[in-house]
Order: structure tokens, then sequence, then C-alpha cells
């Protein structure tokens, strides 16, 4: 079977019409089309926002390495090596028992650390999602979701201020 659309006469080509259109005279068109897309393209390419830089400013690197670290004492419970990154405003925070508790991650500790944003000048949060073993802080199916504070705390150093 061989169909064949027929339009209206009002959009079929008369015999001189065809012949211009084919051929050479075809290329034009298309040519022009080309060129459009490509324009529109370019100015849609030119719109769109870039994504964020990966260190937003100097001091951002610095904060979140101290958080991989202090996060890396709850991991292993290195309660000495957790508690010595505290600020004095965190240890005023925290008794010594929830101190405590919060260092006894267990054995399958995990966390995960999120992009982190400025606080203000020498002061990030990150948020962070514990996965503990314990029980009260969270397991692999309900992780504690938080933020951890870190503020700098010297010329090349930096805290935790508020625990997770």
């Amino acid at each position: 079977m061989n169909f064949e659309w027929v339009g209206p006469a009002s959009l079929r080509l008369r015999s001189g019409q065809a012949r211009r259109l084919s051929g050479r005279h075809f290329v034009f068109p298309l040519i022009a089309l080309s060129l459009a897309l490509q324009a529109s393209t370019v100015s849609i390419a030119k719109t769109k926002h870039s994504p964020p830089s990966l260190t937003p400013d100097p001091g951002y690197a610095s904060a979140l390495a101290a958080a991989n670290r202090f996060l890396q004492a709850w991991q292993n419970q290195d309660h000495e090596a957790g508690l010595l990154m505290l600020t004095d405003v965190a240890k005023q925070n925290s008794s010594e028992d929830r101190l405590e508790a919060f260092f006894s991650s267990g054995r399958d500790a995990a966390y995960e650390i999120a992009r982190g944003r400025k606080l203000k000048a020498g002061r990030y949060a990150f948020p962070v999602a514990l996965f503990a073993s314990r029980a009260g802080i969270g397991n692999a199916a309900h992780p504690q979701k938080s933020a951890i504070v870190v503020v700098r705390a010297g010329k090349d150093e930096w805290a935790i201020d508020k625990l997770p």
C-alpha cells in the first residue's frame, strides 16, 4: 500500500515553486535555521549560572578539614583528640556525660559531611549525618542529622564551636 498525504491546495507547491526550492536554493533555509539554532544555544549558555566554586574562600577548605578531623575523632572514639578541638563555649554547653556519650559512637560508626556555608568571617556550618551503632545516637537506617560549626581559633587553627 502506498499512502500519500495530500494537503490543501493552498499548501501545495506549484511546479515553478518546487523547482526553485529544489537543489541549491533549498540549502539557504537550512543554513539560516542552523545559524539561528546556534545563536540561541550560545545565548542560553551565557545566561546559565555557573556552579559555585569548590573553595568559596581561603578559609573554607581549612574549616572543612577541621570538621573532618573532629568527626574522625568521633568515629574512632578518640575522646582526647575530640575534646582538644572544642572551644570553651562548646565545652560549657555540654556536660561531661554528654561528651562521654557523644564520643562512644560504636564499632561501625560513620559520618557524612555536606557542603558547608559561611556564617560570617571565620565561622562555617557543615551539615552532617552521623551513623552510630549504639542506641540513642542513631543507626545505619536512621542517621542523626545535624550541623557542626567550625570557627577560626587562631591564624592557622580551627575549633569546633557547636557539636552535632
